[in-house]
């Protein structure tokens, strides 16, 4: 099984399909600086695929494309980048820390 995310900007939010069907999304707002990812969703037919964690991936290396700090208000997300230190860096909280 191979899970293909991709930007629908006129969506904003990054989509995710697997064998051709949809499995998935994780919505984000963006501005200067800043995204925040308020809301992930996948389709009950791919839970525990790995769908969540590939959103999860392409939306934050997508904010480190863009060097924005991440707000992850979507409790999947938030929970993600804690797992996985390599991504603590784009916490809003972390970046706003190192400014002051």
């Amino acid at each position: 099984m191979t899970v293909i995310v991709r930007d629908n900007p006129s969506a904003s939010r990054f989509e995710a399909e697997v064998d051709g069907k949809p499995a998935g999304f994780a919505e984000y707002l963006r501005s200067e600086g800043l995204v925040v990812y308020p809301h992930t969703v996948v389709d009950p037919a791919f839970e525990g695929r790995g769908v969540g964690s590939a959103l999860a991936l392409f939306a934050l290396d997508d904010a480190r494309e863009r060097a924005v700090a991440v707000l992850a208000t979507c409790p999947f997300i938030a929970g993600w980048m804690q797992r996985h230190p390599e991504y603590q860096d784009l916490a809003y909280q972390n970046r706003s820390r190192v400014s002051d």
